[in-house]
């Protein structure tokens, strides 16, 4: 904990700690939820029996050690609030524009859907309707309409701002860089989501984890190990390193349409917590994911998030949860090629815990 607390120390002689905390209520219902469910087990699920063996159980007391040996806090000044994005410099850029060969396009997010589903995460209302429509004729004058997203809903592709996890330090709630979660109903003070940049050009590399396995999908469940990653960097040809954006494909979108929705939430494949170190090592610039990107359960017992935590917390490391990798994965294996031109947009949503996910992957 030196360095941490030593970050900690710098900001507080910077300015006085948030005065609010009792406010965290704003924000704090995805917090809730990823620290009071047991990692071993959620409803009718229980963790893979894999993540149980001594080379790959991960502990609380590991997280601890890793929070203070692989973190980023400081990293880009004590200002910083966009954490691992600054590994996506200007040569980084040129050198994604050069991946573009056959110049095309597919999307990488999730058509929101309006109707309710055992994998919705129930956050709040999903709302498309018309407006300014004549009371007397029923018309409309102009086609005008007003949309409302829960973004953290299941359903919907979105990028989880780095205020969105948070910790506690010597009693006190803190984000990424050390800044205190103060937050209001207003949203986040101190890393939102419109503090992060307008958007990124980078390379993106696919890793379609049903593709290396010979399966249609990833069964519920099913961890997504160091081990594996490599072996599809070997397939692949690809070596992941700094500023990449790494997009891991579970097929969970392909399951959904085959067999309908289940609670991929409590029961989802996904990286378990040992690719922790591997992610910082590799510098990764952003991790996608077309499911919850944690798997679920997580077999970490007191905690069932650690990847979301430990990746936003204390490396700064933007997340996305329910990207469609379905069109991508697609095209990369008519390709033969798993890299591409991977473009991001951020919706400057001012204090917003996440934003719609908007993002192409040009070959």
């Amino acid at each position: 904990m030196q360095h941490i607390r030593s970050v900690l120390d710098q900001r507080r002689g910077d300015s006085t700690p948030a005065k609010a905390l009792s406010l965290l209520l704003a924000a704090a219902t995805v917090l809730v939820t990823s620290e009071s469910v047991a990692g071993q087990s959620a409803g009718q699920y229980v963790a893979h029996p894999s993540t149980q063996s001594p080379e790959r159980l991960v502990t609380l007391g590991v997280l601890a050690d890793w929070a203070e040996e692989y973190n980023n806090w400081g990293r880009w000044g004590p200002d910083d609030q966009r954490g691992t994005l600054n590994l996506i410099t200007p040569e980084k850029t040129r050198q994604a524009t050069s991946l573009v060969r056959e110049g095309r396009t597919v999307n990488l997010h999730h058509n929101p859907i309006k109707h309710t589903g055992s994998d919705t995460g129930g956050f709040g209302e999903n709302v498309h309707r018309m407006a300014r429509i004549d009371p007397e004729t029923g018309q409309v004058g102009a086609a005008l309409d007003i949309i409302q997203l829960s973004l953290h809903d299941g359903l919907h592709s979105h990028l989880d701002a780095l205020c969105h996890y948070q910790k506690t330090v010597d009693g006190e709630r803190v984000i990424f860089n050390g800044y205190p979660a103060n937050l209001s109903a207003a949203g986040c003070q101190d890393l939102a989501i419109d503090k992060m940049g307008p958007g990124y050009v980078t390379r993106g590399v696919l890793v379609d984890m049903p593709l290396l396995k010979g399966v249609d999908w990833l069964e519920p469940s099913t961890p997504i190990y160091v081990e594996d990653l490599e072996e599809w960097e070997r397939y692949a040809g690809i070596t992941m390193g700094p500023g990449d954006a790494l997009l891991i494909r579970s097929g969970r979108w392909a399951k959904r349409a085959a067999e309908g929705p289940w609670a991929y939430g409590q029961g989802g494949a996904g990286v378990h917590a040992s690719v922790i170190p591997w992610l910082a090592e590799r510098d990764v610039a952003v991790l996608i994911s077309d499911a919850v990107n944690d798997v679920q359960p997580s077999g970490v017992e007191g905690i069932n998030r650690p990847i979301h935590t430990h990746t936003q917390v204390e490396l700064g490391l933007p997340i996305v949860d329910n990207a469609y990798l379905e069109d991508a994965a697609e095209l990369a294996d008519e390709l033969d090629r798993w890299e591409f031109m991977f473009t991001l947009h951020i919706m400057q949503l001012r204090g917003a815990t996440a934003a719609p996910f908007s993002a192409l992957a040009t070959f």
